[in-house]
C-alpha cells in the first residue's frame, strides 16, 4: 500500500501547485476511513517541498516516486522512495526518511537521540538507524529487492531539511559513525549533496519500469532472512524436540505440504498445558519451514515474548515474528504458514482502546489470521487466558474453522518439560486451585522439583537472588494486587509492591520510553539481568520459562477455610481490565496464578499474604514437607461445599 505513486515530473508539478499534500490526504481517507491529523498533513507540505527542491537541483525528471509506502504486514510507512536506474542500467531504489527536527540532544541509550516531537522531548531512533531498519525490513520481505537474477538495489538515507548541526552535534556523534556511513544523513545545508547522492545511483532514469516492478512484486521473505532466522533457532541448543513433540512436528509438516497443494484452508490445532513444549515446537517448525523456503511467520499476543524472540534472533526477525493484530490488512493467503503461539490470547477483534475510532473494525481477529494464511497452526491452552477479551479457546478456533470450511487436524501434547518434568505438579496446581479435578490432591515432593512456602517477602527475594548468583534464571513475580506507576522523571521505577517493610517496583510499564540505566524495558524483563530487581506481573512473565520462580500471592485470590471455597476479592486487585470481567473474574484470577506457578523448570517458591490461603495450601502438601501444619483439616479431599477441586 502507498498513498502516492507517480513520476518525478508529476510529483514536482503537484508539489509546486500545493496539491501533493491534498492528494495524500484524500488517499489516506480512502484507505484508512478517517482523515490524517493536521500535523501529519503539515509535515507532508513542508518536507515534500524540500524533496521537490532536491529533485529539481539534480535534474531527476524521469524517475519514479512512492510516498507513504507501507512496509509489508506492518503499520510503518516509508516517507519517500525515489527509483530509477544507474549508469549500468541496473534498477535502483533509494528510501528517504524525512524529518522536521531542528536540534537534538544525546541519549545514554545506544541508537537513540533526544528531540522535540509531539509536544515534548523524547528518546527516538537516530534517523540513520531508523531508515536502515526500514531498508533491511523491505529488502528481507519484498521480492523486488531479493528475487530474480538482478533484484532492485535498495539503499537509504535521511534528510533533516530544517536541521543546522552544531559543533560536536549529538546526531553526528562517533557512536553513529558506522550507521552514518551506511545510511547517510543530510541536513539543512545538504540539498546539493543529497541531489548528488541520488544522481549517483539514479542517473540512468527509466523510473517508470522500476516503479512498476516494485508495485507488482509481492511479500515473501528473502532466502538470507530465512537462513538467518532458521540458523539462529537451530543453534539455540535448548530448542530441541523430543518424543511426542517430534511426532506432532512431523504431522504438522505433512499437513502444511497438503495444505499448500490444495485449495482449502488448513487449520491445525495443538493443545497442551504449561510446559508441554508448545513454543519449542512452534519455533522449530518456524525454522524448518523457512529452511524449506516457505513464507512462514510466527505470531503471538504477547509483546514480552515476541520482543524477546526478536532480541534473541536479531532485529531483522521483526519481518517474521509478528503479533496477532498484524494481519488486518493482509492479502488473502499472503502467508504460507502462520504459527500462532499462545493462541488462547487471540482477541475478539484487533481493535483496542488505543485504536482510533475511524480505524476500528468488527472483523474477528481469528478471521484476519486465517484469511492471511493458507495454513494456520494454533497452539492453545484454554486455562491460560488471563484477560476477559482473550477468546482464543480451542472451541473458538474449531467453530471458526467449520464456518470457513477449513480442513482441520488436531493434536495433543502431554509430556511435561517444565517443573522438573513433573506432570504431578501441574496437575496439583489445577486441583488445588479448583480448575479441574486430578489425581494429584497432595504434593509429595516427587521428581526433584523444589517447591517451598517462604515465610517472608525478604526471604523470597533473597532466595531468588541467590539462584541468579548461582547462574540460574530466576525472577520474582506477583499477583496484580498493587498499582503500577509510570517511571519517575529521571527514569527510575516507583516501589509499588509493598509488603510491610519490603518494597520493590514492578517491571517497567510496556509503554515506558525512557528508563534509568540498568532497568530493562518490559519485553526484556525476564531475560535481562537487571530484571531481578523488579517484580514481574503475569502479562510480562507469561510465555517464559525460568529455572526458578518466586511468587508473592496477594489478597485478590484467597481461600475461605470455613466455607471451603476460593473467594475472589476485587477490592484487592489493581488489574482494572480483569475486574471488569464480572462473572469471569474468579476464573481469570485462577488462570493468572496457574500461569505464575507454572513458570519454573526447577523450582517454585511462594510467600502468601493471606495466612488462611497459606494454611489451606499446606494441607495440600505431604505432611513431611510442612511441619507444624498437620492439625489443619484437608478440606478439599472431600470436595467440601462450594469447592470446585476434589
Amino acid at each position: 500500500m502507498r498513498l502516492y505513486s507517480g513520476m518525478s515530473t508529476d510529483f514536482i508539478r503537484d508539489t509546486t501547485r500545493n496539491q501533493v499534500a491534498e492528494k495524500l490526504k484524500a488517499a489516506f481517507l480512502a484507505y484508512y476511513r478517517h482523515n490524517p491529523s493536521p500535523g501529519e498533513v503539515g509535515s507532508w507540505r513542508n518536507s515534500l517541498r524540500a524533496v521537490k527542491d532536491v529533485l529539481e537541483i539534480g535534474g531527476l525528471n524521469d524517475h519514479g516516486i512512492l510516498l507513504e509506502y507501507q512496509l509489508p504486514l506492518s503499520s510503518k510507512r516509508l516517507d519517500c522512495m525515489v527509483v530509477g536506474r544507474n549508469d549500468d542500467n541496473a534498477d535502483n531504489a533509494i528510501i528517504l526518511e524525512l524529518k522536521q527536527w531542528e536540534s537534538c540532544e544525546k541519549s545514554d541509550a545506544d541508537n537513540l537521540v533526544r528531540s522535540w516531537v509531539g509536544g515534548g522531548k523524547r528518546d527516538l531512533l537516530h534517523p540513520s538507524v531508523q531508515v536502515g531498519q526500514y531498508a533491511q525490513y523491505l529488502a528481507d520481505t519484498h521480492t523486488a529487492f531479493h528475487e530474480g537474477p538482478a533484484p532492485v538495489a535498495l539503499s537509504a538515507c535521511s534528510y533533516l531539511h530544517n536541521y543546522m548541526p552544531l559543533p560536536d552535534d549529538p546526531i553526528l556523534a562517533s557512536k553513529f559513525k558506522s550507521v552514518l556511513c551506511d545510511y547517510p544523513l543530510f541536513d539543512a545545508n545538504g540539498a546539493d549533496a543529497l541531489a548528488d547522492h541520488l544522481v549517483s545511483r539514479l542517473r540512468g532514469a527509466h523510473g517508470r519500469e522500476v516503479l512498476d516492478r516494485i508495485e507488482t512484486s509481492r511479500l515473501r521473505p528473502s532466502r538470507k532472512l530465512m537462513d538467518h532466522v532458521a540458523g539462529t533457532i537451530a543453534s539455540h541448543s535448548p530448542w530441541i524436540l523430543l518424543d511426542e513433540q517430534l511426532v506432532v512436528y512431523e504431522r504438522i509438516r505433512a499437513a502444511v505440504r497438503t495444505g499448500l497443494r490444495g485449495r482449502k484452508k488448513q487449520v491445525v490445532l495443538v493443545r497442551g498445558g504449561p510446559g508441554t513444549g508448545k513454543s519449542v515446537l512452534a519455533i522449530n517448525l518456524m525454522a524448518e519451514f523457512l529452511r524449506e523456503g516457505r513464507n512462514a511467520q510466527y505470531a503471538t499476543g504477547s509483546r514480552a515474548f515476541t520482543e524477546t524472540l526478536r532480541h534473541i534472533v536479531g532485529r531483522r526477525s521483526a519481518a517474521t515474528f509478528k503479533y496477532f493484530n498484524s494481519y488486518g490488512r493482509a492479502l488473502q493467503d499472503e502467508v504460507d504458514v502462520l504459527l500462532c503461539d499462545e493462541a488462547h490470547r487471540i482477541r475478539a477483534t484487533s481493535s483496542n482502546r488505543f485504536t482510533p475510532k475511524a480505524e476500528r473494525s468488527s472483523k474477528q481477529q481469528i478471521h484476519e489470521i486465517t484469511d492471511a494464511a493458507s495454513v494456520s497452526v494454533f497452539f492453545v491452552d484454554d486455562r491460560q487466558a488471563v484477560k476477559p477479551d482473550e477468546v482464543g479457546s480451542a472451541d473458538h478456533i474449531l467453530q471458526h474453522a467449520a464456518e470457513i470450511g477449513a480442513t482441520v487436524s488436531e493434536h495433543q501434547l502431554e509430556v511435561q518439560f517444565r517443573c522438573a518434568g513433573s506432570d504431578g505438579f501441574i496437575n496439583w496446581i489445577d486441583n488445588t486451585l479448583g480448575i479441574r479435578r486430578t489425581a494429584n490432591v497432595i504434593w509429595d515432593g516427587a521428581d526433584g522439583f523444589d517447591f517451598r512456602i517462604i515465610d517472608s517477602p525478604e526471604q523470597l527475594d533473597g532466595l531468588i537472588r541467590s539462584r541468579t548468583e548461582q547462574g540460574f534464571t530466576a525472577r520474582l513475580a506477583a499477583g496484580f494486587c498493587w498499582p503500577w506507576s509510570q517511571p519517575g522523571t529521571d527514569g527510575t521505577l516507583i516501589d509499588d509492591v509493598v509488603v510491610g517493610d519490603f518494597r520493590r517496583p514492578w517491571n517497567a510499564r510496556p509503554e515506558a520510553k525512557r528508563l534509568a540505566p540498568g532497568i530493562p524495558p518490559a519485553p526484556l524483563w525476564a531475560t535481562d539481568p537487571g530484571g531481578v530487581d523488579q517484580v514481574g506481573c503475569v502479562y510480562t512473565i507469561q510465555g517464559f520459562e525460568l529455572d526458578y520462580v518466586g511468587i508473592l500471592w496477594g489478597l485478590d485470590l484467597a481461600y475461605d477455610l470455613d466455607g471451603r471455597t476460593w473467594v475472589a476479592h476485587k477490592e484487592h486487585s489493581s488489574d482494572s481490565t480483569v475486574k471488569r470481567a464480572k462473572e469471569r473474574f474468579m476464573e481469570l484470577l485462577k488462570n493468572t496464578y496457574r500461569v505464575l506457578l507454572s513458570r519454573g523448570m526447577k523450582g517454585c517458591y511462594i510467600h502468601f499474604l493471606d495466612k488462611d490461603t497459606e494454611r489451606f495450601v499446606r494441607t495440600r502438601i505431604e505432611a513431611s514437607l510442612t511441619p507444624g501444619e498437620q492439625d489443619l483439616p484437608i478440606a478439599a479431599e472431600s470436595g467440601g461445599p462450594g469447592y470446585e477441586g476434589g
